[in-house]
């Protein structure tokens, strides 16, 4: 039975009645051949293959002055390939070990091993501060080492890989593991057990994803050591102080178990604190702490990535999340055992067998632990039955979200603030998808830059309210071109002639009412609210706005507006629109073929083609996007769309 306690001390409370600590178990090392073996025969020929392609690729060579080009220009990509790609081939050589046990692949990974090793910090140049917001330092922190992400994600995977093989290590030389432990000493455990980084949480800060993230793979480093390597003291006082930082992170959390980073990072935020507390019920198993994966609010966020599915690979997406996300994996199927969650097990799995064979046995992914789990998890994935249970509709409270599904239409809302993790200025905006095809869109986010996590992010065109859903305004005693409204405007969006929708947390839709009614095929489901306050102007006093998705027939934008500024309505879309005004006057606007929005109380008087060039904007968005620009008439307009 689940525990009645307060979220703050969700995890702890857990915690503090546990008496002892057990070895790591999740995960055999490589002598154990029963376990490796044993692995269907196909996934062991791919393991292997793809160690080999791996190791024709070339160890990327790492310069201080590609360190030092983020601080130079801003890119962060060029560095981050060449820091990522070592670790990507020595995940794959270590699979490929662990699935042949020939030795053929030991010289190539005590390469990478040592290449890693040899690197001056682990930390990556836009993560280069000790201070939360900081402006980043320009060499790297040698003396004082930095966890930052992936400087735990790195610690995670040579402390994993040690374990993996360490008896064939041990076979070789003892100084190869003393040498890896040296180095976790370094950059993990000192800095961990010595410096309180902001992610670690003190009630006072907002946290995000990087609270569970680097938590886990803290657990990892630590878990993994052999015996001896810490004090029993020691280890309780890491899974103290894990389990006191997951809980800052779920105060970030409303009972909804709602991810207002959005469904992209729910892997690095929902998965990763299922990946701290199945290492923490690992060692403490026995003890009744693996209950925690019965409490509703762990539950509500691990069910969360099904409740945004839209079809396929295609997921809801507010904020920098794309549309387009990666396939689910054994994280998630495993996730769904532990809370008794059968539709998120039975939608992983389904997800997983999709993807091609690259996919599965994540070709991409840095962290070894996700890889083995993967392998382990296979055959049973392969092998698990379908869900016929469908989504309800949902309300997320705690970030104001709608999402209304039928046969044929889903449609997601969002009230909320402009406060969120990774946000962007969207309060009232929405996305409808038809058929499972996008009909009207939300861009994400472009690759990441100096500029994205800056006081410059929204000059960001796609951050900005202009390319979301909602209204923009513009001063009547200003003239202002609608052609001007892009993402090439010069001069300060907020006071030149535009109104557009600010940052912060007091920047948020008022008056949020949501009704959830019929099934299906029935009834309809609804969310109103005022978002004048998005925009605090005193230019704009009241903006209504209802979107109603009715079942079986589409949805219906309702907009009330009362205020000096004249409304632009922006619609983005992925088909190219085109306008149609009848003899009566009403307004089409077809979507390519897919649908059309029927207009009444506004006019369209410009539509807008964004070529599509960013890398990043490319995963969801193959061709060019558009938007669509209606002038208010008279305080009132409706969209029907279908």
């Amino acid at each position: 039975m689940a525990k009645e306690i307060s979220h703050r001390h969700l995890v702890y409370d857990y915690f503090k009645e546990t008496r002892s600590l057990c070895a790591f178990s999740l995960c055999p090392d490589i002598s154990d051949r029963k376990e490796y073996e044993g692995l269907p025969a196909h996934l062991k020929a791919m393991l292997i293959e793809d160690g080999k392609r791996a190791n024709k690729e070339p160890w990327s060579v790492i310069l201080l002055s590609d360190y030092l080009e983020f601080s130079k220009n801003g890119n962060r990509v060029r560095f981050e390939e060449l820091y990522f790609s070592r670790r990507r081939k020595l995940c794959s050589l270590v699979m490929a070990e662990l699935a042949e046990n020939k030795g053929t692949f030991i010289a190539d990974i005590l390469d990478g091993i040592y290449l890693i090793l040899s690197e001056s910090s682990w930390c990556l140049p836009a993560h280069n501060s000790h201070i939360r917001d900081a402006k980043q330092q320009e060499m790297p922190d040698v003396l004082h080492p930095i966890i930052d992400l992936f400087a735990a994600e790195t610690g995670a995977l040579l402390a994993f890989a040690e374990y993996l093989l360490r008896p064939v290590f041990r076979e070789k030389s003892s100084d190869i593991s003393e040498v890896i432990e040296s180095a976790l000493k370094e950059r993990i455990f000192t800095p961990y057990e010595t410096e309180h980084f902001w992610w670690m949480g003190d009630g006072k800060q907002p946290m995000c994803n990087w609270t569970p993230w680097i938590i886990q793979n803290v657990l990892i480093c630590a878990l993994t050591r052999p015996e001896g390597y810490f004090q029993e003291k020691e280890l309780t006082d890491y899974l103290e102080r894990s389990a006191i930082s997951l809980d800052f992170f779920l105060d970030e959390y409303g009972d909804d178990g709602c991810c207002n980073e959005g469904a992209q990072y729910y892997s690095h935020a929902g998965l990763c604190l299922f990946g701290a507390l199945y290492l923490m019920s690992d060692a403490l198993k026995g003890t009744g702490f693996e209950e925690v994966f019965k409490e509703p609010l762990v539950k509500n966020i691990a069910s969360y990535i099904v409740r945004m599915n839209v079809t396929d690979n295609i997921y809801i997406n507010f904020a920098d999340c794309a549309a387009i996300c990666p396939r689910r994996t054994s994280r998630e199927f495993l996730f769904g055992k532990l809370c008794g969650d059968e539709v998120l097990s039975s939608f992983a799995a389904a997800d997983f067998r999709k993807a091609d064979d690259g996919d599965r046995i994540l070709t991409g992914e840095i962290n070894l632990f996700y890889h083995v789990l993967q392998a382990l998890s296979y055959e049973e994935m392969m092998d698990y039955p379908e869900s016929e249970m469908l989504c309800e509709d949902s309300f997320f409270e705690s970030t104001g979200l709608m999402v209304s599904r039928d046969e044929t239409y889903i449609c997601a809302a969002k009230a909320g603030d402009n406060a969120d993790s990774h946000n962007h200025n969207d309060v009232g905006s929405f996305t409808i998808y038809k058929k499972g095809k996008p009909l009207i869109i939300d861009l994400g986010v472009g690759t990441y830059t100096r500029e994205t996590f800056s006081d410059r992010r929204y000059e960001i065109w796609t951050m900005q309210s202009q390319f979301h859903n909602v209204p923009t305004f513009i001063k009547n005693d200003t003239e202002v071109k609608i052609a001007s409204l892009g993402f090439d405007s010069a001069g300060d969006y907020y006071n030149d002639g535009i109104i557009l929708q600010k940052d912060g947390k007091e920047f948020g839709a008022k008056g949020v009412l949501a009704a959830l009614e019929g099934d299906s095929k029935t009834g309809a489901s609804s969310l109103s609210m005022d978002i004048a306050g998005a925009y605090k102007s005193d230019e704009v006093r009241r903006y209504f706005r209802t979107i109603t998705h009715k079942k079986g027939s589409g949805v219906e934008v309702l907009d009330e507006y009362e205020g000096s500024a004249t409304a632009l309505l922006t619609l983005m879309t992925y088909e190219k629109p085109e306008v149609n005004v009848a003899a009566s006057g009403e307004t089409c606007i077809r979507i390519g073929n897919l649908g059309e929005a029927v207009l009444s109380g506004g006019e369209v008087v410009e539509i807008q083609t964004y070529p599509i060039t960013d890398e990043r904007l490319k995963i969801s968005w193959k061709h060019e996007v558009y938007r669509v620009l209606i002038k208010m008439s008279d305080g009132r307009i409706s969209l029907k769309i279908s």
